[in-house]
């Protein structure tokens, strides 16, 4: 397999994994979290702690890791390539996907620590500010990561577009 052959892997492969997380912090914008607005303290409180105790898993740690991973090898790859726009929309993707990593780093993954730590619904006194707590900041966080991983996902398919494009004035 060729190098150029190996980069289209490589970004191809990017792109699936940013998609896939896009669209995990989508499903969290769009559905889950309005979904369980309407729900009482108790039941969003529980979710929300079970669900992110679930998330906790290897399919989903190695799709969290291995996208910013498949991001650099790919920018690698491109930059030997000497294709300096397939280079600029991947280092574009990767700094989007930063931006989403420190937001989930710094903020959400925190909020749900305190959360976790808040204990059984069933034993908390006030269920409500524990609510405010979390839903107030985690909501408008989880949009901001929801729009920088998205826009990763878009760079990472204009790359591969234009990676593409460079393949067929060669062949």
């Amino acid at each position: 397999m060729s190098s150029r052959e190996s980069l289209t892997w490589v970004l191809g492969a990017a792109l699936i994994a940013m998609g896939l997380l896009a669209g995990l912090f989508y499903a969290f914008a769009c559905a889950i979290v309005p979904g369980l607005a309407g729900a009482d303290d108790r039941t969003l409180i529980d979710a929300m702690q079970q669900i992110n105790e679930a998330i906790e898993n290897p399919v989903f740690f190695l799709t969290f890791l291995g996208a910013p991973a498949l991001v650099i090898a790919a920018l690698v790859m491109a930059r030997r390539s000497g294709s300096r726009e397939v280079v600029r929309w991947t280092v574009a993707a990767l700094v989007l996907y930063g931006i989403a990593l420190l937001v989930t780093g710094a903020l959400n993954i925190p909020l749900n620590n305190e959360l976790a730590d808040a204990g059984d619904p069933s034993r908390i006194h006030d269920l409500a500010r524990v609510r405010d707590d979390f839903e107030g900041p985690w909501v408008p966080w989880n949009i901001v990561r929801t729009v920088a991983s998205t826009a990763a996902f878009c760079a990472l398919a204009r790359a591969l577009f234009v990676h593409a494009r460079g393949l067929e004035r060669v062949a």
